[in-house]
């Protein structure tokens, strides 16, 4: 076993990370951003006896390992979990919007992938360089699949027996899960659906903030492993550690681990099972809408704003006016709600103004610690990694962080 290695990441370190980074994009992109994200316990890894023994490496070479990864050809199934200590959406549907995933449909990877974000679920996922990529969301009596395969994404969903089809902008960057292009032909940039994806958020945060070290070694779906534990120095955020199990043969994250400050299990878990980093057969790109099927295409349209969704002036459905309090760890997001109103707080559900219905007021009254301070009063939601001030008068404090740091926040805004 490799002993603990500490060292801390230097500036050159995190440049290496954001500007050198050679692997493919799988899939898709970010760790846990905004408020949701999500922003993942996996059952243990198929592990032969006893950890690996390999050479010793400190935490700037398996960090510059992961940078300098070229790996662009894999096949294989992750597990994932994400446990942020919500109340079961299963009880939200008397109030969520009708229409199967608006006007995407229920296939629309904007909607479905968003299911990723609670509860356990189990992934096939293959790629075959930047412009080839298919995940593929098993359930137990239905499969939902994205697929990217060159100017075309389509996404299925059996249970609907509903077909997504987007085309690629001619500029060629608007790859499935990732590239910095905004627009259709990709899913959702706030969710993460495989360790490397979500070891690259991870390691954007990496600063003087931050203790990076190298803990051990491990077998992570039948290969060797290092152990990257990453450990915010700050008091007042909900992170505790990240853990990143990075093959020691091509330097791939195969599995990330988020467990909370406050402890307990894993708020995030994700990681291979199995893994092939072979060439998968070309027909596993290959998609045609199964007969009956009713199939939407994405003509780049459906995302703005006519009034339905998100905020006037904001085609993304996003909050206006954001600004950063803080640094690091315990960096707060600022944001104004438009006209300026906290949350509703009629409970009767007939539909006056700023009226909720009651299920919707009882899921929210779950989350929520009203609080006070110089700032006037609010409402604290509180998950077990992502915390959310909403003032009476309009204005969102959200971060990694704790109550008390929220309404510090607040108070000094004011």
């Amino acid at each position: 076993m490799a002993p603990n290695d500490s060292a801390h990441t230097t500036e050159e370190a995190r440049d290496l990370v954001a500007g050198r980074r050679k692997a493919a994009r799988y899939l898709v992109p970010v760790g846990v951003a905004g408020v949701a994200a999500a922003t993942i316990g996996l059952v243990p890894a198929l592990a032969a006896s006893g950890d690996p023994d390999l050479p010793k490496i400190s935490a700037q070479q398996l960090i510059e390992k992961i940078a300098a990864s070229d790996a662009q050809q894999l096949s294989g199934t992750v597990k994932i979990k994400t446990d942020l200590g919500l109340p079961s959406f299963g009880g939200l549907g008397s109030f969520a919007p009708k229409g199967g995933g608006g006007k995407g449909g229920s296939a629309s990877p904007d909607s479905k992938l968003m299911e990723l974000a609670s509860g356990s679920h189990t992934l096939r996922v293959a790629a075959d360089g930047p412009d080839k990529q298919k995940l593929s969301v098993l359930d137990k009596a239905s499969e939902y699949s994205l697929v990217h395969n060159g100017a075309d994404v389509w996404a299925y969903d059996s249970a609907s027996n509903e077909v997504y089809h987007s085309k690629r902008g001619a500029d060629g960057k608007k790859e499935l899960g990732g590239g910095p292009a905004k627009g259709h032909g990709k899913a959702p940039e706030s969710l993460p659906t495989t360790p490397k994806a979500l070891a690259e958020q991870a390691l954007k945060a990496v600063a003087p903030t931050t203790s990076v070290t190298v803990d051990g070694t491990s077998h992570v779906a039948g290969r060797d492993a290092y152990q990257l534990v990453i450990k915010p120095k700050q008091s007042g955020t909900t992170v505790g550690a990240i853990r990143i199990a990075v093959d020691a043969k091509n330097g791939v994250p195969l599995k990330f681990t988020l467990t909370p400050s406050g402890g307990g299990k894993a708020v995030i878990d994700a990681g291979f099972t199995k893994v092939d980093f072979g060439k998968p057969a070309a027909s596993t790109f290959d998609f045609a809408p199964p007969k009956g099927a009713k199939v939407t295409q994405d003509d780049g349209k459906a995302h703005a704003d006519k009034g339905g969704r998100g905020f006037k002036g904001s085609p993304d459905g996003e909050f206006k006016g954001a600004n950063v309090i803080g640094k690091g760890w315990n960096s707060i997001a600022r944001l104004d709600v438009p006209g300026g109103r906290g949350i509703p707080t009629a409970p009767s559900g007939k539909g006056g103004k700023g009226d909720v219905p009651p299920e919707a007021r009882k899921f929210l009254d779950s989350l929520g610690d009203k609080v006070t301070g110089k700032f006037g009063s609010g409402t604290v939601f509180k998950t077990r990694l992502i915390n959310a001030l909403v003032t009476d008068d309009g204005k969102v404090f959200v971060g990694a962080v704790n109550k008390d740091a929220l309404v510090n926040a607040a108070n000094a805004a004011k």
